[in-house]
């Protein structure tokens, strides 16, 4: 892709669109067919870097997985929990999702994994799910003692037992160990010290990880309890379309005041994202849930206060709805986004006063009065959800460059093309 691309303005939106298959989805999914009891195949699966650096994982691991990317599916052989490599070096790229899920997993085998990723994964944080798998019984620790990665995990077997792993930071760490303790040689009970951040996204793990046939008691989304030994069982899955990447295209009609129809989710979707519509219906758009999809039509938009801890990967969607509002929008609940891909409420206040808004930066979130807009190169950090959310703006305001574009194949390689098809230039 090239270096830079400036956006198209565009008239009103208008289309039907299905976004690929869920990132989040897919990686769970993936890690519970590699523990399972036979062949797994997971239909819609989404083909993007993230997702590839998990399969690549996974390979080393010793599993036998085949992606046919034309027909969106994914076969993976489980290996009845005990992954059977005798020693890997894993690159995960700047996969959050793969490095933490896969450091639990990790524990499960017999022998050396070293996990390691991009300069900035370099600075992610993990050491709360090192001492976790740590009161678990296993061996796990951050090798430059920096408490990121990269990250050693000399497997043995998981004893199991009681552990308490912060949930301030990521929901990642615990999502991580819930997938692993299947697995492990004696119950585990996980309890959560301080907030749960994206608590929508344990609910999604709970949910891939009962459709492959495990139970786990769960107390008020602070104590979790997990019976072990237990086998994940192979299945045929169906991996539903990203909500977070939805977001971008029921953004555009609220941004233009048009119309967009996205395919294959709906309210009692798996994904929390799905609420970002509740935010653009508080701004003024009108939202109909539908059996199988939802349509949002742009309206007069109007700036809101919203904690948006539960749906922190649509914040910086959400931001440049805000520019075309009227009043001010504050997010607020999102300090943890500044462990993500960038920090993103740094980068995403430094690339909307570029675009001419007024932007308070708080610990935990912004505030974003607007302002005339201006023409502008919009610097990306290698954040996939940078450049998707900005080049929204580009859709009323002329001028507007995203710098390296590409970066949007961490999670959705296609992006700009299916933008393309909804706009009217």
């Amino acid at each position: 892709m090239r270096d830079s691309i400036e956006i198209a303005v565009s008239g009103p939106v208008r289309g039907r669109i299905r976004p690929p298959g869920s990132k989040s989805i897919t990686n769970r999914a993936l890690v519970c067919a590699a523990l399972a009891d036979g062949r797994s195949v997971l239909h819609g699966a989404l083909d993007c870097d993230d997702t590839r650096v998990m399969i690549d994982a996974l390979g080393k691991l010793g599993l036998a997985v085949e992606h046919d990317p034309a027909a969106k599916t994914i076969r993976v052989d489980g290996c009845s929990g005990r992954p059977p490599a005798a020693a890997a070096a894993l690159d995960v790229g700047n996969s959050g999702t793969t490095i933490r899920f896969l450091t639990a997993l990790a524990a499960l085998g017999r022998g050396r994994v070293r996990l390691d990723g991009t300069r900035r994964m370099q600075q992610r944080p993990i050491a709360d799910l090192l001492r976790a798998l740590e009161q678990l019984g296993a061996k796990a620790a951050s090798q430059r003692g920096t408490g990121c990665p990269p990250v050693v995990v000399e497997g043995n077997g998981l004893p199991g037992g009681s552990a308490r792993v912060a949930g301030d930071i990521s929901s990642q760490f615990l999502s991580g160990l819930l997938l692993a303790a299947p697995c492990a040689l004696a119950p585990v009970v996980l309890d959560v010290e301080g907030p749960l951040v994206s608590k929508p996204y344990v609910d999604m793990t709970l949910a891939v990880i009962r459709s492959f046939g495990v139970s786990v008691e769960v107390e008020d989304r602070k104590r979790f309890s997990i019976a072990a030994p237990q086998m994940y069982r192979a299945q045929r899955y169906q991996i539903e379309p990203d909500a977070s990447a939805a977001s971008y295209f029921f953004a555009a009609a609220a941004i233009t005041g048009g119309e967009v129809t996205v395919e294959g989710l709906c309210r009692s979707s798996l994904q929390g994202d799905v609420a970002f519509c509740d935010c653009l219906e508080a701004m003024g758009c009108d939202v109909d849930w539908g059996d199988g999809q939802i349509t949002v039509r742009g309206g007069s938009l109007r700036g809101v206060q919203v904690d948006m801890n539960s749906i922190s990967d649509t914040v910086q969607t959400l931001a440049a709805v805000a520019l075309f509002a009227e009043g001010p929008t504050r997010i607020s609940g999102v300090g943890h986004i500044r462990h993500k891909e960038t920090d993103r409420i740094g980068a995403l206040a430094a690339e909307l006063r570029k675009l001419g808004a007024e932007v308070q930066e708080a610990s935990d979130g912004l505030s974003i009065a607007p302002a005339p807009l201006r023409k502008a190169r919009i610097d990306t950090y290698d954040d996939h959800r940078m450049a998707m959310s900005l080049a929204l703006v580009g859709l009323r305001q002329p001028g507007v460059v995203i710098c390296d574009p590409g970066c949007t194949a961490k999670t959705y390689p296609e992006f700009f093309d299916d933008l393309a098809k909804i706009t009217n230039p």
